[in-house]
């Protein structure tokens, strides 16, 4: 769980304890490789200007070289290809973050409801489900 959260939330202990993980558990050093990849694929989303992001990209770059793997360099790939789409982030911070919270809400609701015959009580927990989320 500590490789999926971000290297600037955690707190000293845990910090602590990757680093173990990453001595005791990674002895050729590629799950380090391939972590620092992601942080740094982090860092240069979080990039306030394109000049920033730039040089966050070339250390992303750096990074996958280092960690010579098919998985880092699909990643980058994809970064390289989307970097157009990346940029507009950065500049505007746009991003889909509440449609596709949408989406998932609606697709929770429906989930609740299967199985239901009766289209009345479909209906009523589908509302019932939409109202408590939208009081909460």
């Amino acid at each position: 769980m500590l490789l999926l959260r971000g290297g600037d939330t955690l707190p000293c202990r845990a910090s602590r304890r990757l680093e173990e993980v990453f001595a005791v558990d990674d002895p050729t050093g590629t799950l380090q490789a391939a972590w620092k990849v992601k942080e740094q694929l982090r860092a240069l989303l979080r990039t306030g200007s394109l000049e920033d992001a730039a040089a966050a990209k070339n250390v992303l770059e750096e990074l996958v070289k280092a960690a010579a793997r098919q998985e880092t360099n699909r990643l980058y790939r994809t970064v390289c290809r989307w970097w157009k789409e990346i940029e507009v982030l950065i500049i505007t911070g746009a991003t889909t973050g509440k449609a596709e919270a949408n989406n998932t809400a609606i697709k929770n609701i429906k989930r609740t409801a299967r199985g239901y015959r009766n289209a009345a009580n479909y209906k009523s927990v589908i509302l019932s489900r939409s109202a408590v989320r939208t009081a909460a």
